[in-house]
């Protein structure tokens, strides 16, 4: 079993697999959809309409690039609030329409440029909250990378959510938690193992409902991954296709209520 600094090493891990990786792996006859309608097309958000085992649902996900072009095209998979604007913008057509979502979250955080706090980033992300909190649809999201603060939760919040084993979530970086409390980014590994940012630690704490193990490392062994992946995902679809509308919402907000009363660190 990695320690909480290796799995933030891996998840990090330049060949980690990236969101539009698993959109291939996963999902058939993507097509892509562009902007909030108001502003632009965040490129470092990526949504659209696709088939999961032939039935149709929404992905959206953070995608961060591998090369240093693609990722400048895609901020690093830093969004901006016309990122969370198309994300709200794209799960309410789902929720028209009935179709379940997937979301795939690989973020160091939102963007915090200038030109984003103008643009109203905070409102965005909790908007996207408040949205992905009473969306009359099953959401699952997944963590295939990094899930950092707000850019994460942004699109965090579900039936069901789901961390790869190397995997991160947490409300800052073990460099700015170190920064803040030792004054110094080298004390990194010190803070994620307070931090407790890990799948293994996340899940005992109850904030995640399950772990997909990575073996050797999803850089090394994506199809392995994956294909655990799709399964996982495809129980947990089924066994939420079985609710009603009424006990789905009713289950999501007790599950997120009883984040307060159970978790103790």
């Amino acid at each position: 079993m990695s320690t909480v600094w290796e799995s933030v090493q891996l998840a990090r891990h330049a060949k980690r697999p990236l969101f539009l990786d698993y959109v291939s792996a996963l999902f058939t006859e993507f097509d892509e959809l562009h902007g909030d309608r108001a502003f632009a097309d965040d490129r470092a958000i990526i949504g659209g309409l696709a088939r999961f085992n032939g039935e149709p649902v929404l992905v959206v996900g953070q995608h961060r690039g591998r090369s240093t072009r693609e990722r400048i095209s895609h901020n690093f998979g830093m969004a901006n609030p016309e990122g969370y604007r198309k994300i709200i913008r794209l799960v309410q057509l789902a929720e028209r329409f009935g179709l379940p979502v997937f979301t795939f979250i690989d973020t160091q955080g939102a963007y915090p440029g200038v030109g984003a706090e103008e643009r109203g980033q905070a409102e965005a992300i909790a908007k996207s909250i408040a949205v992905f909190s009473s969306l009359k649809t099953p959401i699952i999201a997944t963590v295939i990378g990094e899930g950092g603060s707000g850019g994460a939760l942004a699109i965090g919040v579900a039936d069901k959510v789901n961390m790869l084993e190397n995997s991160i979530y947490s409300v800052i970086s073990p460099e700015g938690c170190a920064s803040i409390l030792w004054k110094t980014a080298e004390k990194a590994a010190d803070a994620s193992e307070a931090l407790k940012l890990n799948a293994n630690n996340l899940h005992q704490l109850g904030l995640i409902d399950e772990v997909i193990a990575e073996g050797v490392g999803a850089h090394e062994s994506p199809k392995v991954v994956m294909d655990a992946l799709k399964d996982l995902l495809t129980h947990q679809l089924n066994e939420l296709n079985q609710l009603s509308i009424d006990e789905l919402l009713e289950q999501r907000y007790q599950r997120l209520m009883s984040f307060n009363s159970t978790v103790s660190l």
